[in-house]
């Protein structure tokens, strides 16, 4: 009672169909040069890492400690102008 009524519409014919030719050549795999990591290797990356932690580590202590000499400074100027 409630279901829609479709008109009787044919499908019509594909306009076009396809023929396979030859299949397509499977593309050969070539595999990646191999990599050797040795220790020195392991060990100038790890260095690395610790030099620039340290560098990121000293650069955020200098922020904060010119953020609170800035903020001391200025109470000390203001309250010298009182």
């Amino acid at each position: 009672m409630f279901l829609p009524k479709y008109p009787d519409n044919p499908t019509p014919p594909p306009a076009h169909t396809h023929t396979p030719t030859d299949p397509a050549p499977v593309p050969v795999r070539r595999s990646l040069p191999s990599v050797s990591i040795d220790q020195k290797t392991v060990a100038a990356v790890l260095v690395g890492g610790v030099v620039l932690t340290a560098l990121l580590a000293a650069v955020a202590i200098t922020a904060i400690s010119v953020a609170v000499a800035a903020v001391v400074l200025r109470s000390l100027l203001r309250d010298h102008r009182r």
